[in-house]
């Protein structure tokens, strides 16, 4: 028996009646459909290679110890692999409408947590495959290594491999009593062996403690509230979902005519969709950021320096904490302004010491890890620190097929705890990056605003649609990647271009025009702390040409 990790067993924690901790992705396809019963033999055939997948979740008696996974007896992949058909015209809408109530309906938490279903009916004879998979289950980067492990690299079919699987005897409760007991033993000696083999290596413990304290020492600066706004609050079982997307060439254009990175570019077009939102709902966005969780992956990283998958479906991910600059006008201020916060960000470490402080969950009983849980959600309610999430996780850049039928677009979706409202997620697959925005149905069911306000953000920044192009050598500007706060005294050198339509799917609503005055933006920083920030703004523009696309947000 395998048991959860303590991130793993987090999710399971927090989710409760309203607080659906599952992921998601929408896949849709070239037609023509393929027979249902295809399809579940295609996906029956390899569930070989993702064991965890005809897994349950048991739980411990009294506690005793984390959840572990144990095989399903009753296993049925056609309970997992569903079929349903959309209703004409079979256009983003219905699919959005479909994809919001599939995603609002618990996992059955007796069976594997998974399910896929087949969607027919699309326009152009297209088709789709709607993907739902507990957090505990899989993370962003696994997520996308698992897409390698359903889907082909050619339009060629391989035959389905049978194989002999049988399910192992399901543990007594008493059995996992026993071993959850034995468990509490044993780990002790396992902290003091850690600690032994820690100190033994004196040299590298304490650089590793002075990276995790100089990532907690950041970490501490969540604490202060940001101003409230709609995107806080009560949320409800229900969800609404719709999708923008962007070429992953036109974000390559716009950072290196602009400097930042890949991801620093991502955040701007979101927080252009943000400051539309807030705008659109007539509320204040001057000297205002939107603070964000971005979840890191602390996997293994390839040259590039993107996480990569290590062939495992367990989380493994950190977080930081990112302010948006929503009170910021000028599309190419709030792009500097993010890319020197994210410079400052990666220098403090929050990241290690966010892994770190999870991965003390594995120290502690387990019923108070189930408690400190529910409490640190309270906890970010009642304070107020975090506005939103978003997570950036890079797919394959080639074309993938599933029964002879060519992957055209790849959607994320990512689930919503309260008191988020609004979360949205990134995913690149084939020269294009798709932005999934994800709202509680009650609270937030104008999300296309959002989302069309990502899509007129990328039309804003391209240098080729009129907008000014920055010296490479331009730094960033001070603290405006901390608080969007004062009045700037530059002047922009030309008016800002009108944005064209941008290429986008899955948004409906029209983004409204910029209420705010133009000028407005931070102060700058004075010290070391502005000397620091231009000095990576410069470092991050003199790099971006080879910086790789795609990646998590750091």
């Amino acid at each position: 028996m395998d048991r959860l990790s303590p991130l793993d067993a987090s999710f399971l924690h927090i989710e409760d009646d309203v607080n659906h901790m599952h992921i998601g992705s929408i896949g849709i396809f070239e037609g023509p459909p393929p027979a249902y019963e295809d399809l579940t033999r295609t996906i029956a055939g390899r569930l070989h290679l993702v064991p965890r997948y005809r897994q349950k979740v048991a739980a411990v008696p009294l506690s005793l110890g984390r959840p572990v996974w144990v095989d399903d007896p009753y296993f049925a992949v056609e309970y997992h692999v569903r079929h349903t058909a959309l209703p004409a015209p079979g256009g983003d809408a219905e699919l959005r409408r479909l994809v919001g109530r599939v995603m609002s309906q618990q996992l059955d938490r007796s069976k594997p947590l998974w399910e896929m279903w087949m969607v027919e009916g699309l326009d152009d004879g297209r088709w789709a495959m709607v993907s739902k998979v507990h957090h505990c289950l899989v993370d962003g980067v696994s997520g996308a290594e698992l897409m390698a492990v359903v889907f082909d690299l050619s339009p060629d079919v391989p035959e389905p491999v049978d194989d002999d699987w049988r399910p192992a005897p399901e543990p007594s409760a008493l059995e996992l009593a026993r071993d959850a007991t034995i468990g509490l033993f044993t780990s002790p000696y396992e902290q003091v062996r850690a600690v032994s083999s820690m100190l033994r290596r004196p040299r590298r413990a304490l650089d590793a403690a002075q990276e995790v304290a100089k990532g907690s020492v950041a970490l501490s600066s969540i604490v202060k509230p940001t101003a409230p706004t709609s995107l806080n609050g009560p949320i409800g079982p229900h969800r609404t979902y719709v999708w923008s997307t962007a070429r992953l060439a036109d974000v390559k254009a716009i950072r290196l005519a602009h400097g930042g990175t890949v991801n620093d570019v991502v955040l701007a077009l979101i927080t252009r969709g943000f400051r539309d939102l807030l705008l659109s709902r007539g509320e204040p966005v001057e000297d205002r950021v939107i603070r964000t969780l971005v979840p890191v992956s602390v996997r293994p990283r390839d040259a590039a320096g993107t996480a990569k998958g290590d062939g495992t479906m367990e989380n493994k991910v950190s977080a930081m904490f990112a302010e948006l600059p929503v009170g910021l006008d000028d599309p190419v201020e709030r792009l500097h302004a993010i890319s020197a916060q994210l410079s400052d960000l990666k220098e403090s470490k929050q990241a290690l010491a966010g892994e770190a402080i999870s991965s003390l969950g594995g120290f502690a009983p387990p019923m108070l890890l189930s408690l400190g849980m529910r409490v640190a959600a309270r906890a970010a309610r009642r304070m107020g620190n975090l506005d939103t999430v978003t997570t950036n996780v890079p797919g394959p850049q080639f074309p993938l097929y599933s029964c002879g039928r060519r992957l055209l677009r790849a959607c994320p979706y990512v689930p919503l705890a309260a008191p988020l409202r609004v979360g949205v997620s990134i995913f690149s697959y084939d020269g294009e990056l798709t932005f999934g925005v994800t709202g509680d149905y009650d609270t937030a069911s104008d999300i296309g605003v959002l989302a069309e306000g990502i899509a007129a953000g990328v039309a804003e920044l391209l240098p080729s649609n009129g907008h000014r192009e920055d010296a490479p050598d331009r730094p960033a500007t001070g603290t405006a990647s901390r608080r969007a706060t004062g009045k700037s005294k530059a002047r922009r050198s030309a008016p800002k271009a009108k944005a064209p339509t941008a290429r986008r799917a899955g948004t409906t609503r029209k983004a409204p025009a910029s209420k705010s005055a133009p000028g407005g933006t931070a102060r700058k920083a004075s010290g070391s702390r502005a000397r620091k920030a231009a000095k990576a703004a410069a470092s991050n523009t003199a790099k971006a040409a080879g910086k790789a696309p795609g990646g998590d947000t750091t």
